[in-house]
C-alpha cells in the first residue's frame, strides 16, 4: 500500500472508522502469522513477508503523523490492532507494536529530527531502548554517544533506534537521562536473544562507539516523563501530547492479550473432543471442573482487557483534551498495566492444566503461546512489583519517586 492510498484512507474515515478499518486488516493477517510463526521461532526472526505484511496493512503508521503519509490514530488503536496480531502471533505483534510506539516517539523530537526520520522516509522504522546504558559526553553541536543497548525488538527491521544515555558535561557530572535519535546504519548488533519465548522479535543488543548526535535529535526523559516535550510547530496533532510513560507502557499489553484470547481458542475448541483421561468423560465439554476453569480463564482475560483499555481510554482522552495524566493517574496506569499482564498469564496457566500435557508437544500451539506470554509480561515495563510500589505510594500521599517510567 502507497503513502498516498494511505492518506487517502486517513482523509475518507472518522477515527472509529479507520480504527475498524485496520483492526479489521489485522485480524485477516491471523492466518498468515498463525502459518509462519514456527518458522519465525526457528529462525529467530519474523519472517520478511509478514513484516511486509504488517508494514502494507498500516501497523507501523499508526501512529505516524498524517503528514508524513501516516494514520495518526491513538493508543487505543494501536491496543486493539497488537491485541489482534497477538491472536496469531506474539513475536509479529511484539515487533509491529514496538515499532509504532517508537515511531510515535521519534515525533516527540524537535520538527528537524522528525522531518531527517519521516520527511527523508516515509516509511522509517524505528526501534529503540529505553533504558540508559549509554553515555554521552558533550561536543560542539551535540553530544558523542557510546553504548550498548540490549532488547532492541525488531532490530533487523530498523531504519533509526532511540536509544537511552546519560548526558555528561565536561567534569563528567551527569546532567541529564535522554532519548537519542541514531540512524540504524550508525550501529552494529551483535546477536544476544537466545530465549525461551518471543525468539522471532529478534530482540537483539545495539552497539554505538563515539555516535555523533546533534542537538535536536536528543530528547529529556525526565522532562517528557512529566509531559514536557520540545517545542513544535503549532498543528491540531493531539497524538503527539500523550503521556509518555502510559503510552510506552500500555502498548505493551496488547499482544498479551491477543495471545490469551489465542489460548483460551485453543482449549475451547479441543474440549469439544478432546477426552479428560482417566475419567468417565469422553470430551472435555462434559467436565463440570473443565467448564469452571475455562471460565475462570475467560475472565480472568476479561478482567485484564477491562483494566487496560479503561486505561487506555484515559490516556487518549487527557491527550484529545490537551492535556497530560498527572502523577497519581500515571502510577494507577503502571500498576493497572502488570496487573494485566498478571491476569493473562494466570489464565493461559490455567488453560493448559486444561489442556494437560499434549500442550506441551512441539507441534502444538499452546507451548509457544504459553512460552511467548511469560516471556512478554517479564518486561521492564510491566514488573508487577514496581506497579504496586508506585501505585501504593501514591495512594499513601508518599513522594519518592521509584521510576521515570509512569
Amino acid at each position: 500500500m502507497n503513502t498516498n492510498s494511505r492518506q487517502d484512507d486517513a482523509g475518507a474515515l472518522s477515527r472509529e472508522g479507520i480504527r475498524a478499518e485496520l483492526v479489521a486488516r489485522a485480524v485477516a493477517l491471523q492466518p498468515l502469522l498463525r502459518d509462519q510463526a514456527a518458522r519465525g521461532e526457528s529462525d529467530r526472526v519474523v519472517p520478511a513477508e509478514v513484516v511486509d505484511a504488517l508494514a502494507d496493512a498500516g501497523v507501523f503508521r499508526l501512529l505516524t503523523p498524517r503528514r508524513y503519509g501516516g494514520y495518526e490514530t491513538d493508543l487505543r488503536t494501536l491496543t486493539e490492532v497488537s491485541e489482534a496480531l497477538g491472536e496469531g502471533d506474539g513475536s509479529a505483534a511484539w515487533v509491529g507494536t514496538i515499532i509504532a510506539v517508537t515511531n510515535w516517539m521519534a515525533c516527540l523530537f524537535p520538527d528537524k529530527a522528525q522531518e531527517e526520520v519521516f520527511g527523508v522516509d516515509p516509511d522509517a522504522r524505528v526501534t529503540g531502548v529505553a533504558a540508559p546504558t549509554g553515555i554521552g559526553e558533550r561536543v560542539p553541536g551535540g553530544w558523542r554517544v557510546s553504548g550498548k543497548w540490549s532488547y532492541n525488538s525488531g532490530a533487523p527491521y530498523a531504519t533509526w533506534a532511540a536509544v537511552g544515555a546519560l548526558l555528561k558535561d565536561d567534569s563528567g557530572a551527569v546532567v541529564n537521562q535522554a532519548l537519542v535519535l541514531v540512524p540504524a546504519s550508525e550501529l552494529t548488533v551483535d546477536d544476544t536473544w537466545h530465549t525461551a519465548g518471543m525468539k522471532a522479535t529478534a530482540s537483539n543488543t545495539l552497539i554505538g562507539q563515539d555516535v555523533f548526535v546533534p542537538e535536536h535529535r536528543v530528547l529529556s526523559v525526565p522532562a517528557a516523563a512529566e509531559g514536557a516535550y520540545p517545542p513544535r510547530a503549532s498543528r491540531d496533532e493531539a497524538l503527539y501530547a500523550s503521556t509518555f510513560g502510559p503510552m510506552l507502557l500500555l502498548c505493551l499489553v496488547g499482544p498479551l492479550l491477543g495471545l490469551g484470547k489465542a489460548a483460551l481458542s485453543v482449549a475451547v475448541d479441543a474440549a469439544a473432543a478432546k477426552p479428560l483421561s482417566f475419567t468417565v468423560h469422553s470430551r472435555q465439554a462434559d467436565s463440570v471442573g473443565v467448564q469452571i476453569q475455562l471460565a475462570e480463564a475467560a475472565l480472568k482475560l476479561e478482567t485484564a482487557r477491562l483494566h487496560t483499555y479503561r486505561a487506555v481510554d484515559e490516556v487518549d482522552q487527557a491527550a484529545a483534551s490537551g492535556g497530560s495524566l498527572d502523577y497519581a493517574a500515571r502510577t494507577h496506569v503502571r500498576a493497572r498495566a502488570g496487573f494485566a499482564a498478571q491476569q493473562v498469564l494466570d489464565a493461559i496457566s490455567t488453560l493448559l492444566n486444561v489442556h494437560g500435557a499434549s500442550s506441551f508437544a512441539d507441534a502444538a500451539p499452546l507451548q509457544r503461546i504459553w512460552r511467548d506470554a511469560n516471556v512478554a509480561a517479564r518486561h521492564a515495563g510491566l514488573v508487577p512489583a514496581v506497579g504496586l510500589e508506585v501505585y501504593g505510594k501514591s495512594l499513601l500521599g508518599i513522594s519518592e519517586r521509584v521510576s521515570l517510567m509512569l
